[in-house]
Parts: structure tokens; sequence; C-alpha cells
């Protein structure tokens, strides 16, 4: 006989379809705590609908429920009327490998306390639907795209592309490029950046144009290419006074190499010109400020963190608001107590036997929290932060943290070098890093440690295949300086660490996720 077996895993409710004998059941509160599996049939539910509902409710408020799973459509539209009323649960989940049908949907948005919808794949349409109703959505079908753009951007859902903040360019574009870029403008509905690390007039016009036909606006293009010809830059001057009516605003920005090979060499020519003397009063002033500037860093940082300590002690985490559409459950109260200091931090960094001991913040780029601190405000020593490409919600095959490396204060990464010394990285309990979220404790296993020039290599955060995991792998244990003896798998997380260590190199530390932690 075919029934309705409903289990608990976790913080969910299943649904599933069961073939078992008949035999009666009993609905009260000692069944609910001893046994986390109960079946029904349909007949049952239609006619004690009323006492079902009840009974759900308080599982759902004596087990801690947040979520509901439905092996098909089916199941879904006939249950969900149970759920209308119940507050406990926020989030849907269908298992059935089929789009999310539109009477669903209506289904759906008759319950008020639905915020997260999750599906095999759900139309564009429906998307943009859902959102309206304040219902994030998220579709587990991947779609393939070939170009350039949605593969190093990671878009490879619907949903992915809708809720997508800021894009990256890197390379000029092919057709497969310009048509997905317009397939991206006619799905997203949150962009807000676009960094262009390459510069090519007709592809900015077509950006352009494709992103003011779809009457976006509010967005900036940041241009990532040092760029000296002066027509080139009068160009842009007089595109961003056309594009001002659309409120769309385009900036250069030049890397801190360039203004270094540029810059001060001539101002250095400048005063050699003038005289030897106030040469030498230059360097000895740049010496001084060096030093008091390190000095003062040092205090900067240290008084931020005594008053992180006292934002910790007192531990008033009342009226805070957190961004959790599935409503996960926290776990760590110290770091939320600290979002009213600044709702960018995600997390909490702590590596032995060096001064990384900092909460983590992520902007919508990654270049803000190389010159602002924890309190946003201009600081030449930054913040450590995570890659903006990554999840501070859920950890992705490769969370990427990076910081400046003030050597000579010690301040950020300045003292993460530590690692490349053998009496540190063969020391057990220096290769156990602490990476605590709102929602998670998680110890990582160093498995290599190395210094490479400068490039883009190591800092993937997606993988399409395990294949290409594998290669990743590969390629980062054969530049360690040790051999750590840690396996890392396809499905494993890994955490890796990156800070300049001289004018062209870094110092990059992979880690894998211990999974008991």
């Amino acid at each position: 006989m075919q029934k309705i077996l409903m289990s608990i895993s976790k913080e969910t409710i299943r649904f599933t379809y069961k073939e078992e004998p008949s035999f009666a059941i009993k609905l009260d509160k000692e069944h609910t705590t001893t046994s986390n599996e109960i079946s029904f049939t349909k007949e049952y539910i239609t006619i004690h609908q009323k006492i079902v509902t009840d009974f759900i409710l308080e599982l759902c408020k004596e087990k801690n429920i947040r979520s509901v799973s439905f092996e098909t459509y089916e199941l879904a539209l006939f249950l969900l009327e149970l759920f209308k009323k119940n507050p406990e649960i926020h989030a849907i989940c269908i298992r059935e490998a089929a789009p999310l049908t539109f009477s669903l949907y209506e289904k759906i948005i008759e319950n008020k306390n639905i915020h997260y919808v999750e599906a095999e794949s759900i139309p564009k349409y429906m998307i943009e639907m859902l959102d309206k109703k304040g219902i994030r959505s998220e579709s587990r079908t991947e779609i393939f795209y070939p170009s350039e753009l949605m593969q190093t951007n990671n878009l490879v859902s619907y949903s992915k592309i809708f809720y997508k903040t800021n894009i990256r360019i890197g390379t000029i574009f092919t057709e497969e490029d310009r048509d997905d870029f317009l397939a991206f403008c006619n799905i997203n509905n949150y962009l807000k950046t676009i960094h262009l690390d390459i510069f090519n007039k007709r592809d900015l016009e077509f950006i352009l144009d494709s992103i003011t036909e779809n009457r976006r606006k509010n967005i900036n293009i940041l241009i990532h290419v040092n760029i000296k010809d002066y027509k080139t830059i009068e160009y842009l001057k007089k595109t961003n006074k056309r594009m001002k009516k659309n409120k769309l605003h385009i900036d250069l920005v030049y890397d801190k190499e360039y203004l270094k090979n540029n810059l001060f060499p001539q101002i250095l020519m400048n005063m050699l010109k003038i005289c030897g003397l106030i040469l030498v009063i230059f360097v000895v002033s740049i010496i001084s400020y060096i030093s008091i500037s390190n000095y003062v860093a040092l205090q900067e940082v240290t008084q931020i963190q005594e008053n992180l300590k006292e934002t910790i002690k007192e531990g008033n985490t009342e009226n805070i608001e957190i961004e959790n559409p599935i409503e996960k459950e926290i776990k760590n109260d110290y770091i939320v107590s600290l979002l009213p200091i600044n709702p960018d931090v995600i997390g909490w960094l702590k590596v032995n036997n060096t001064n990384v001991d900092y909460p983590v913040v992520q902007s919508n780029d990654n270049e803000y929290y190389l010159k602002h601190n924890l309190y946003k405000e201009t600081d030449k020593n930054g913040w450590i932060f995570m890659d903006y490409r990554n999840s501070h919600n859920f950890l992705d095959a490769n969370t990427i943290i990076y910081g400046h490396n003030m050597y000579y204060s010690g301040v950020m990464f300045g003292t993460l070098v530590n690692a490349y010394k053998k009496t540190w990285y063969t020391n057990p309990e220096n290769q156990i890093i602490s990476y605590d979220t709102i929602y998670e404790s998680n110890k990582y296993q160093i498995f290599s440690i190395y210094k490479v020039q400068k490039t883009k290599d190591y800092l993937k955060t997606y993988f399409g295949s395990d294949e290409e995991f594998n290669n990743y792998v590969d390629l980062v244990k054969g530049r360690s300086i040790h051999d750590f003896g840690i396996e890392v798998n396809p499905g494993d997380k890994i955490l890796t660490l990156s800070t300049c260590t001289g004018e062209n190199q870094r110092l990059v530390i992979h880690a894998k996720l211990i999974p008991e932690s």
C-alpha cells in the first residue's frame, strides 16, 4: 500500500512515497519525541487535515525545523496546504528532476512565511515573479554557456545569473561572449558593478548599449587598466557625461605597481634636480614617516582589536538583523555582535603563532578593503577580506582570503611569512587554521605552502569537473616547500590565504577543511 512517509533530518522535514502494510497511527507528543519517521495515507490526511496540520506545527517547534522537502511536485501540491499557517517553515525544496510548475508557484506565494525555494530548474519568468514576492529561488540544474564571460563568473544557473551583483570581464568579447552578455542582461536583476580587466572601445560601447537597452541604472563600470593615453581618457570622460542620464558611471582603477613605477620615480627625479640636500632631507623624512606610520598602524589596529574584545564581551546581539533566507542556526554569536560595527563582517580567521587573529569582511569587489579598515575608514593597512566571488553563507570549493603583508608593523598578514620557516610549518599545532562563520566553526589542515610570481592560476573559487579540481590540487601541491602528506579529493573544501611578498611575488597557503570540525 502506498503511503506518504514523513521523516526528519537535521532542520528539515521530508516527505516521500513509501510502500508498506497498513497499520493504525497515533499522533501524540510521545510519538513525536521518540520517532523521526511516521507515515500517512492520503485519505487520512484529507479527512484529518487539521489534526495533521497541528501535529506538524508542534513537531516543527519541538525539533526546531525550518525547511520542508518534497519528493515530487504532486506531493508538494497535496501537502503544502498543511504549512500555510506554519510560521516555523521558511524554505521549501522539491527533489523531483523537473521544472517548477506554475500551480506550485501559486501555492507557494499563498504562504507568507516562505522566503526560499529550491527546485531542479526554475523558468526565468518565475524567478522574477518569486523575487517580486520577496522569495529567493535557487536552481540545481546548471546551464551550459560556452563563453569565457559566463565561466569566469560562475554563472551556471538562472538563479545565479538573476541575483549576481558584480561580474568581471577579462578578455575581448567573442560572439559567444556577446550573446551570453545579452542573455545575462535579460535575466539579471541585481547588477551593481562591472569589472573590466581589459579595455576595448567596441566592447565598452556594446556593454553600455546592452545595459541601457534593458533600462538598467546605478551601475559602476571599473576599468582595471593603466590607461595613460590622453585621447582614451578624454573619450572616457565624454562617455561618462553621456551616460550620466542613465546613472551609469565609469571609473579608472590604476594598480599600485603602476603608480609606484610612474609617480614616485618622477617625484624623485624632480627632487634630484633641485639639490642633493633636499634629497637627503626627503629620504630621512620618508624613513621617519615609515617608522612613525608603522608605529601608528600597530597602535590603531591594536585599538580596533581592543574595541572588538569589548564588543564581544558585552555580547549584545538583540535586535541585530541577519540576512538568512533559509534560517540557518547561528553558532557564533560573537561574530553577530560585530555586525553593528560593520555589516560586511562574515567570519573570524586565526592562524597559530602569528598575529593573524581578525574578523574577516567581504565587499562587492577585491579593491575596497585594500584601502579601508574594519570601520570603513581610509587606511593603508586595509583589512582581512574574502574574495568577492565566494559565498559567505556556504563554503565554496575554494574560499580565498586576502590581506596586506604589513611586514614592519606585523599587522594584517604581516606575520604570515612565519609560515615559510621550517620551525613553523613542521609544528603540527601551526598546521591547523581556524575559520569561524556566523553559522559554523571550522578547522582546516594545511597541505601546501609556497611563494610564486604574481599569477591568478591559484585564485579559482569554482571547478567545473573533478578533473579540473584534481589538476588544481596537483598544481598547488607541486609548488609546496614541504610535503604535508595530506590527501585532497573532489568534494573537499579548500581555504586559501594569499598575500604579497616582494614586489611581484605572492605567499600562498592552502588548507583542507577537516570534516569533523
